[in-house]
C-alpha cells in the first residue's frame, strides 16, 4: 500500500511534522533490512513512499561464474577433454621410457660385444700356436700348455685325441709341428679376424702356417691352413671351445 504525504509551507505545521516522521521511519526500515526498505519516488513535487509487499526477498547475488565466459557446463566439457589428453600423454611418456631402456640395453650390449671382439681376437692369436704345435721330445709339456687355453669340455676332447692319435704318431715318426699365425709380407697385424661376436662368445678366423718335420717328410713341409676357433668367455678368461680346419 502506498502512503502519500504532502509537504506544507510552514516549518512547524502538522503536515510537515507528519512527513518528517514518515521519512525517518522509512530510513530506519531501510537501514534494518535492505529487502524491506521503502522506495521513495518524487511524483509531481510530492514524495511517495512505496513499501514492498510482505514476503519480498532480495534476488540472489550473482556469483563470479555468471560474469565469466566459461560457465559450469563449459568447465565440465574442458575437464572431460583434459582426461583423454592426460591419458595419451601418459602413454607416450611410458612408451618413451621403454624405448630409452631398450636403446640403453642395446648400447650396453654393443659396448660389451665390442670389448669381446678385441679380447677374443687377442686370446685366439695367443692360443693358436700353443694348440696347433707339438714336439715328440716333450709331448706332455706341449699338450699341457695347449690345455691351458681350452675350455673344460673341449680340453677333455683334446686330451683324448692327443693321447690316442697325435701322441703315438709323433713318437713313432719323430714328429715336430710348429704353428704360427700368418703375417703380411710387408709387416702388420697377424692374419686373424672376428667373424661374429657376442658378449660371451666369438668366432675367430685365423690363417696359420704349420711347418712339419718327421721321418716321413724330406726336409720341412709348410702347410698354409685356415683355422676357425670358437672362443668362449669363462671365469678364467677367454678360452678355445672348438677348433675347425677349413
Amino acid at each position: 500500500m502506498a502512503k502519500t504525504t504532502t509537504r506544507g509551507r510552514g516549518s512547524g505545521s502538522p503536515t510537515r511534522r507528519t512527513m518528517t516522521a514518515a521519512a525517518r521511519a522509512a530510513a530506519k526500515r531501510a537501514e534494518r533490512s535492505p529487502a524491506s526498505a521503502a522506495v521513495k519516488a518524487p511524483v509531481g513535487g510530492r514524495t511517495v513512499v512505496i513499501e514492498p509487499p510482505d514476503g519480498w526477498d532480495d534476488p540472489p547475488e550473482p556469483s563470479p561464474e555468471d560474469f565469466t565466459e566459461d560457465g559450469p557446463q563449459q568447465t565440465d566439457v574442458r575437464r572431460s577433454r583434459r582426461g583423454p589428453r592426460v591419458a595419451i600423454l601418459s602413454v607416450l611418456l611410458v612408451a618413451s621410457l621403454v624405448a630409452l631402456a631398450v636403446l640403453a640395453t642395446h648400447y650396453r650390449e654393443g659396448v660389451r660385444a665390442g670389448q669381446a671382439r678385441a679380447e677374443a681376437l687377442a686370446a685366439a692369436r695367443k692360443a693358436a700356436p700353443a694348440v696347433l704345435s707339438y714336439d715328440h721330445r716333450h709331448l706332455d709339456r706341449d699338450f699341457a700348455a695347449a690345455g691351458a687355453h681350452l675350455t673344460g669340455k673341449f680340453r677333455d676332447e683334446y686330451r683324448k685325441t692327443t693321447r690316442t692319435v697325435v701322441g703315438p704318431t709323433a713318437q713313432k715318426y719323430d714328429g715336430v709341428v710348429r704353428a704360427t699365425v700368418a703375417e703380411p709380407a710387408g709387416g702388420g697385424a697377424p692374419a686373424a679376424s672376428v667373424v661374429s661376436a657376442s658378449a660371451d662368445e666369438a668366432v675367430v678366423l685365423l690363417f696359420v702356417n704349420q711347418v712339419t718335420r718327421s721321418t716321413q717328410v724330406t726336409g720341412s713341409r709348410v702347410d698354409l691352413n685356415r683355422v676357425r676357433m670358437t672362443m668362449t668367455r669363462t671365469s678364467e678368461g677367454w678360452r678355445v671351445s672348438a677348433v675347425d680346419a677349413l
